[in-house]
């Protein structure tokens, strides 16, 4: 599922260095956030509401009506995150936060819209938190230039 943002907000700002973007949140209407609300997954972890995901489902349209009535009056105001800590292999824990489902909703939604705007803008060669790319593509990239180009100290 390919979400579209309107057609000036996917293209670059070239030309003008003074062009700046203060916010992207009138372009998160309800069509769109209903699109990012499928992209959730159905059995993530609960917020500090304790809504899941098939909760809020449940009222989809409403919820998601209302989301927007408040991100347009600028009264949404993320809810605090859920902290929980996940045992790792040492012994430590590593500390994780869990967003309600309203506000992963918005996440989501922020999120497609500044790779929408900004992808283009990126190097080829550039692999942090960028979609369809990771850290093994990275070092993937890494060992085929280093095994294939001389390397020699200068």
């Amino acid at each position: 599922m390919e979400t579209r943002l309107l057609p000036r907000t996917t293209k670059p700002m070239e030309g003008n260095p003074k062009d700046k973007w203060t916010s992207l949140i009138h372009h998160l209407n309800e069509d769109y956030l209903k699109e990012c609300f499928q992209r959730l997954k159905r059995e993530a972890s609960t917020g500090v509401d304790g809504v899941t995901v098939r909760e809020y489902e449940t009222n989809l349209k409403d919820n998601i009506r209302e989301l927007v009535a408040r991100m347009k009056a600028w009264k949404y105001y993320p809810q605090s995150v859920r902290r929980v800590y996940i045992p790792k292999a040492d012994g430590s824990e590593r500390p994780l936060g869990i967003p309600s489902v309203e506000d992963k909703v918005v996440q989501m939604g922020i999120k497609q819209s500044l790779e929408q705007v900004f992808e283009g803008e990126f190097l080829d060669v550039s692999y942090g938190f960028r979609p369809n790319r990771s850290c093994h593509d990275a070092l993937e990239a890494l060992d085929k230039c280093i095994m294939t180009k001389p390397v020699t100290p200068d």
